[in-house]
């Protein structure tokens, strides 16, 4: 059981740094962290649509592997104890 807790913890803090990333590299909206970088101005040489939407998969497929890390450790510390 400890190497399985030490494989989700490393999954863990790999997802939590690579999605903090991907959601850094999303185009702006208006506002926020993304116009802080330069994504408020607008330009023609902005990300195509094929390439946002991979964005936009790839963030949602992380996001659903950190969240399962997450739980996945809950229940390792919870049932540890018994």
């Amino acid at each position: 059981m400890p190497i399985l807790e030490f494989i989700l913890q490393v999954l863990l803090g790999i997802t939590s740094l690579l999605l903090t990333l991907l959601i850094l590299l999303h185009k702006g909206r208006g506002g926020g962290l993304s116009d802080m970088f330069g994504g408020g101005m607008t330009s023609s040489l902005g990300s195509s649509g094929l390439a946002e939407r991979n964005l936009n998969r790839f963030t949602v497929v992380l996001a659903l592997a950190w969240f399962v890390a997450v739980v996945a450790l809950g229940l390792i510390t919870k049932f540890q104890g018994v």
